[in-house]
């Protein structure tokens, strides 16, 4: 990313919009930070943007001026990118650029944001044409600063995708399950059933109950046990158990807790429990403290 820089006139960082606050990778402003920014705050739709002001705010307290919240499923404001990253570039010195006619752009941040559906989005709405990158509901399907991608014709517009980008240490434990929440790393090497139980915290804790009704649960439960234990019969997700007895082994049919976490997982990410603001600890002034060794 740091050897193509000097052929890019601006930075795209695209983060999930339900942690505006946290899990962004520091490293990008200090090697990257020489070039004009424009945040992405992309999957709008599964973030409750109720406090929408406080986040732009926060952010502005950050240095981050020109941010865009967007749906790049739906092209929800994604036509505001390419006139703010014009003006961005219009009131910069582009260096070496100058001569070019074209703008390039890299567009960068953490695993499993949105970076290539953003830029086929943009493509879509652009130059009415199809995918560009692929994309996927998972971390890593971006492996490499790939070549320039054409997304307008006027201005004449490329964009460089590039692979999602951790930062090497997570500031806290709870950055951390938010980010592995978002899909930012692969569910198994955080563990399914360790998600599952924060994912339940967060949602009672910011009262959002959308669980219960989705699930058929008679009310709000703080045990995940007993969560899983019932969405694994309602979905039936069963397994049989051999248990040794003393009259020998006998078949127990048990709740499969692990497919029932990945199901509450998925569930979550689709929007299917409503819209959720994970960061709105921050926001309130209760910033996670518990720093990861």
């Amino acid at each position: 990313m740091q050897s193509s820089l000097k052929l890019v006139d601006c930075i795209i960082e695209v983060h999930d919009a339900r942690i505006p606050l946290s899990g962004r990778n520091p490293l990008f402003q200090e090697t990257l930070g020489l070039k004009p920014h424009l945040l992405v705050l992309n999957k709008m739709d599964l973030a409750d943007l109720t406090e929408q002001q406080k986040i732009m705010q926060h952010l502005e307290g950050e240095g981050l001026k020109n941010v865009i919240f967007t749906n790049c499923v739906k092209d929800e404001n994604v036509k505001q990118i390419i006139p703010m990253v014009t003006e961005l570039i219009g009131r910069s010195y582009r260096y070496h650029r100058r001569e070019n006619l074209e703008y390039c752009i890299m567009v960068i941040g953490v695993p499993n944001v949105g970076k290539s559906s953003l830029i086929n989005s943009l493509r879509r709405q652009h130059l009415r044409k199809g995918k560009a990158t692929r994309v996927g509901g998972e971390p890593g399907i971006t492996r490499a600063v790939m070549s320039k991608i054409q997304v307008s014709e006027r201005p004449l517009l490329f964009l460089l995708d590039t692979p999602g980008v951790l930062a090497p240490r997570i500031e806290s434990v709870e950055t951390g399950l938010k980010l592995a929440l978002c899909g930012t790393v692969l569910d198994h090497l955080v563990g399914e059933e360790t998600m599952a139980d924060y994912l339940l915290y967060t949602l009672n804790k910011h009262q959002r109950f959308g669980y219960v009704q989705h699930y058929g649960l008679g009310s709000a439960c703080d045990n995940i046990e007993r969560v899983l234990k019932s969405v694994a019969v309602k979905l039936g997700k069963t397994q049989k158990v051999k248990v040794l007895t003393g009259t020998g082994n006998v078949n127990v049919i048990q709740p499969n807790y692990p497919a029932a976490a990945r199901d509450f997982l998925q569930t979550f990410r689709r929007g299917l429990l409503g819209s959720v603001m994970l960061d709105l600890d921050i926001l309130r002034g209760h910033p996670p403290a518990e720093t990861v060794p």
